[in-house]
């Protein structure tokens, strides 16, 4: 049995079921692994640990990816898990005025934004829809860092920008009607990758593509079975089953609006497409956010995906998703 240590990217949440699924489900043990799970402290965090050698794989935005490269670190992303970023922009009912169906409606209004890597995204986007220079897209706070609500519950701000079921979760807390837009498939940019340590990846590609395989098989199992993957989740920290709801949610937002796609119908699951890390890194090239010159073809590899897998090749079937059709 190979033992892998797997960095989360924060507390276990919806977002992550199908990688405790896997585990209840025994894929990893199936594929000969013992897979550790170590809870973190945002992506930028998991992708440095990985690639210091701290951790064998981790969970990490491809922002971060590209982020930490530039910064001298070398992670290695080796299966994109979801095609789109989960940035969104959300705001309460009550405080907007109206529904917020379009960006456009975002003209004139100030945005405060939780972190930076989403607030370069939401910038982006509002760029795409004309309407960047009328809104006030406020910089980050580092004492309110992911701490915005409060300032969309005040009315001080008119919406915030986050990641998809940030709205919801407001909705739920307090009972206050929320809207969010995700950004994501309009910026054409990835989001959540599995990163890999250069030396072990190398030193151990059969451990790579055994974990890749038991991954995807968790992926299916848990959109298949939603309730299941939460199961797995509250297995690992209990204190999520008040939580329940919203943690289904999340998991049911990242399947159906950030996981699939057309190009996961024709490659199979996690193989990347070199234009979205080209266009992220030409995103992320018009900021601050790099220190230095990174190379986005550097940053992934598909060499570990086993595409004759079955959980893998056919992946959009087996997630009842109709290969011949069209995608999300």
């Amino acid at each position: 049995m190979t033992t892998v240590t797997f960095q989360l990217n924060w507390e276990p949440n919806g977002f992550q079921a199908p990688y405790f699924l896997a585990r209840r489900k025994g894929f990893y043990e199936a594929e000969g692994l013992d897979v550790q799970f170590v809870e973190g402290h945002g992506s930028p965090f998991a992708a440095e640990q990985t690639a210091r050698g701290r951790a064998d794989v981790g969970l990490a935005g491809a922002s971060a990816v590209l982020a930490k490269g530039s910064e001298g670190f070398d992670p290695l992303a080796v299966a994109a898990l979801t095609k789109r970023t989960p940035a969104a922009i959300y705001t309460l009912r009550d405080v907007f005025g109206e529904p917020l169906t379009d960006l456009s409606q975002l003209a004139g209004k100030t945005v405060a934004p939780s972190a930076t890597k989403t607030r370069i995204l939401a910038a982006q986007a509002l760029e795409q829809v004309g309407i960047r220079d009328t809104v006030d897209l406020l910089e980050v706070d580092p004492n309110t860092h992911h701490r915005v609500e409060h300032q969309l519950l005040d009315g001080s701000v008119d919406a915030a920008v986050g990641v998809v079921t940030n709205g919801r979760e407001l909705e739920r807390e307090y009972d206050r009607r929320a809207d969010e837009l995700a950004i994501g498939e309009s910026l054409g940019v990835y989001g959540m990758m599995l990163v890999a340590n250069r030396e072990f990846a190398e030193d151990d590609p059969d451990a790579v593509r055994s974990l890749l395989r038991a991954i995807a098989r968790g992926w299916i199992e848990a959109t298949n079975d939603p309730e299941a993957a939460l199961d797995a989740l509250v297995d690992r920290n209990a204190t999520l089953e008040r939580r329940s709801e919203i943690e289904l949610a999340k998991f049911r937002a990242a399947a159906s609006e950030l996981q699939y796609s057309d190009h996961v119908r024709e490659a199979g699951w996690g193989v990347h497409q070199a234009d979205r890390w080209r266009r992220l890194g030409e995103l992320l090239a018009e900021t601050d956010l790099l220190d230095g010159n990174v190379d986005p073809d550097d940053a992934w590899t598909n060499a570990y995906i086993d595409r004759d897998a079955p959980p893998i090749r056919e992946y959009a079937t087996r997630i009842g998703r109709n290969p011949a059709g069209t995608g999300g």
